[in-house]
């Protein structure tokens, strides 16, 4: 592979980038890939869970700016580059029974349809890999399971020349992937890790609600080591200052224990047109040497 590789990160909401695989990105992105988030949503109806910038008028007025600004920043950051599709947040519905879902957003959009906006973003960028979210979308946010529909159309859609003619060049990305990062056995290496040496650990209410979930366990295939970039993955994450609390549970783990005891972000790969062997440590294994 002599021409310069490209990875695309279709993500629902804008943070999402910063706390799933950001730090995978930014390794490659100082290997010198070409890397660009496709963010489906503006956040408009993301809460504002920064207890410090709770109730400020100025902010509520106008989240979609504000998240906006947060996303250049978070971009910046990284080193990535960064597209908006132009969807309008679902929102997270909450009671019981569940409220509908607002008139136009994006969960309720059709899903070849909104799959076209994303095929014709893939055929101007030529990805050789695309990572989005599985089939529960990570956790069950309509935004993240509408994410997973569109990625799974796109990615076989984008190289059919009868598919979306409209849309530009055939391209047919090659591998395509589901973030894994928040998974069973990283949460249980750094929670033993904690307990162990006197610490509290954040994670003993997860592990407790996974116990709640009957879902399977996901298949973990690919583990990229970007231990060295969890700074920079953190400052990416605390630019979106709406979003996170930096005194809140995301920042209660040490950093060197983080690097000594869960030093990869992991992935599952889901579709490959390449021949690899599994388990990976690279997003571009089988297609480097092609």
């Amino acid at each position: 592979m002599t021409e310069q590789l490209r990875l695309m990160a279709v993500h629902a909401h804008p943070d999402d980038e910063s706390s799933k695989g950001a730090a995978t990105m930014a390794k490659y992105v100082s290997e010198g890939v070409d890397v660009l988030v496709a963010t489906c949503t503006g956040g408009e109806r993301g809460s504002i869970l920064n207890p410090k910038l709770q109730g400020d008028p100025y902010i509520e007025e106008h989240i979609h700016e504000v998240r906006a600004k947060e996303m250049d920043e978070a971009r910046e950051i990284l080193g990535v580059k960064q597209e908006w599709l132009g969807y309008v947040d679902s929102g997270l519905p909450e009671g019981d029974p569940l409220p509908p879902l607002p008139e136009g957003c994006f969960a309720l959009q059709d899903v070849d349809e909104a799959a076209g906006t994303l095929v014709k973003l893939i055929r101007e960028f030529k990805p050789h890999v695309i990572t989005t979210y599985d089939e529960n979308g990570g956790y069950p946010h309509p935004d993240h399971i509408m994410t997973h529909k569109i990625s799974m159309v796109a990615f076989e859609a984008a190289g059919d020349p009868e598919k979306y003619p409209e849309a530009g060049e055939p391209w047919q990305p090659l591998k395509l992937y589901y973030n894994q990062g928040f998974n069973r056995p990283r949460t249980v290496a750094l929670h033993e890790a904690l307990l162990a040496r006197g610490l509290e650990s954040p994670y003993g209410e997860w592990l407790e609600r996974w116990k709640e979930f009957e879902r399977a366990e996901r298949t973990l295939t690919t583990y990229i080591p970007c231990s060295e970039f969890f700074e920079i993955r953190d400052k990416a994450l605390i630019a979106h200052r709406t979003q996170i609390d930096p005194d809140g549970g995301w920042f209660r783990v040490p950093m060197d224990i983080q690097k000594e005891v869960w030093p990869t972000e992991e992935y599952e790969l889901a579709k490959s047109l390449v021949d690899t062997s599994l388990p990976e440590d690279d997003l571009f294994a089988g297609i480097r040497n092609n």
